[in-house]
């Protein structure tokens, strides 16, 4: 399988988390926060590691999404943007998967969602220009 073959999945399972997180949003409550929040956070993850990836560095094993982004930041400094988006949702990386994680309200859920969107749009663009 080549680069391009490698990337695109990358990219497609990215938008894969955030549709998922989308589509939940939409239910009737209530709605799984917590599921929603992790699946954007899931989403930053692999577009941050298809960018990574897409510049011959293999992407560490880290759900860090601050320390993706220095590494991102070393390519381009652009990325540093994305700091108060990839802050927040760094956060629903662990603990909202467990009992008695975080406290997130239904405004928290669809913040993570505009976020994720953000992140995404960011670097299917910077993706687009290599």
């Amino acid at each position: 399988m080549g680069k391009r073959e490698i990337l695109q999945q990358w990219i497609d399972k990215s938008s894969e988390d955030l549709r998922s997180a989308e589509y939940l949003s939409t239910m009737h409550h209530p709605t799984p926060d917590e599921t929603i929040c992790f699946l954007c956070q899931q989403s930053s993850e692999k577009y941050l590691k298809a960018f990574l990836f897409l510049q011959n560095i293999e992407p560490p094993k880290t759900h860090k999404l601050l320390e993706l982004m220095e590494m991102c930041e070393k390519i381009d400094s652009n990325f540093s943007v994305l700091f108060p988006q990839l802050n927040l949702l760094t956060d629903y990386a662990v603990m909202p998967r467990y009992p008695n994680g975080l406290n997130i309200s239904n405004e928290d859920m669809k913040i993570a969602i505009k976020y994720a969107k953000i992140v995404q749009e960011f670097i299917l663009k910077e993706i687009d220009k290599k």
